[in-house]
């Protein structure tokens, strides 16, 4: 999967417009397992990382037989075999189409035994998308009065499944592991999302903004996993900052949008809905055209509209069954812990956020 980069004179050109739900989440949920080895040349010492989600984590690409091979946590340990100097194999359990709660139950639970090999030095997880996604295309089918509910609800359930996922990890990870860390929700679809809903409001009998509906609900699943994460000896890698904001400082307030809008380790879950929504909510850019610079941008997402974009190839993940392998890291080594595409795809973008909290051993 290539991306083009785009220049300011494309700025104007329409969003593809949202497909509500991924493919795996439309019906059944579809199984991507891979494990991956960076084998560097001139080391036998291997230490694992094991990464646990739906169909972020799994690189889905609309395949059902295969998905990326550098999805996030596989660039992840690129950048792990460059700074321990070793091998490292990334183990990928994943679903797509997978809820929360059957990210936790039968993936982080069921699959306990990956986490617990000796080898293992990183253990990672996401979930909470397609609670979202599911809310959203409820919302979006409603007519008459608009019922909130669902995405409360959807929250609510993120909140009880993010904390449930790291105290289980607390419990079941090796002893030898050095890093725990999530990766928060991106918003896919957010200039799709800026028209009316079909359902009225029970107050103003007028109907709502779905933006202005969504953005609030995913902000505090947002908040919710990177303050579990400070409360329980996580780390928290901000995708939402990584894909919504610019690199640069567009509004003149001193601060790179991407840094600005960055979960502050503290502050209530007021105070960050109120920043990222309302007072940072002019910084906010669909990621299908994330601005690394004030005249450039790249495409973070796929043409669904939901899933990030990859470089590197594929390997065999789905209904066949997972995939096996090994390949010499694409890179000997990294400029400021930064690969030259660091900020061209939304995978490197993800696994080079998820590098920036690497211990320096292993």
């Amino acid at each position: 999967m290539k991306t083009r980069l785009r220049t300011l004179a494309r700025r104007g050109l329409p969003v593809v417009a949202l497909l509500a739900l991924s493919a795996p989440a439309l019906a059944n949920t579809l199984n991507q397992n891979v494990s991956w080895t960076i084998d560097r040349a001139g080391t036998s010492a291997k230490y694992r990382v094991v990464a646990y989600g739906d169909s972020i984590y799994a690189g889905y690409n609309g395949s059902i037989s295969n998905a990326a091979r550098y999805s996030a946590p596989t660039v992840d340990g690129e950048y792990l075999s460059a700074r321990w100097n070793a091998d490292i194999e990334t183990i990928r359990r994943t679903k797509s189409g997978a809820v929360a709660k059957d990210v936790y139950d039968n993936k982080i639970v069921a699959e306990r035994s990956y986490m617990q090999a000796a080898s293992t030095r990183v253990v990672t997880f996401e979930m909470c998308g397609n609670d979202g996604l599911q809310a959203r295309s409820a919302f979006k089918s409603q007519s008459g009065t608009c019922n909130y509910g669902g995405l409360d609800a959807a929250v609510n359930t993120c909140k009880t499944y993010v904390a449930r996922a790291m105290d289980y990890i607390n419990a079941n990870a090796h002893p030898n592991t050095r890093l725990k860390v999530i990766s928060n929700v991106y918003y896919p679809g957010y200039a799709a999302d800026n028209v009316q809903s079909s359902c009225r409001d029970s107050a103003t009998g007028q109907t709502v903004n779905l933006r202005d509906r969504f953005l609030p609900a995913l902000a505090k699943m947002n908040y919710w996993m990177c303050e579990y994460a400070r409360q329980k000896g996580f780390q928290c890698a901000d995708s939402f900052a990584q894909y919504m904001g610019a690199d640069h400082d567009s509004n003149g307030d001193g601060r790179i949008d991407s840094d600005a809008l960055r979960y502050v380790a503290g502050e209530t879950e007021a105070a960050y809905v109120q920043r990222v929504t309302v007072t940072l909510r002019g910084t906010l850019r669909d990621a299908n055209t994330k601005f690394v610079s004030a005249s450039n941008s790249y495409d973070y997402i796929q043409s669904d509209d939901v899933h990030p974009t990859y470089t590197g190839g594929t390997v065999s993940a789905g209904i066949w069954g997972g995939s096996t392998g090994s390949g010499a890291p694409r890179y000997a080594s990294f400029t400021n812990g930064r690969s030259p595409i660091w900020n061209q795809f939304g995978h490197e973008r993800m696994g080079w956020a998820l590098s920036v909290y690497n211990p320096a051993s292993p």
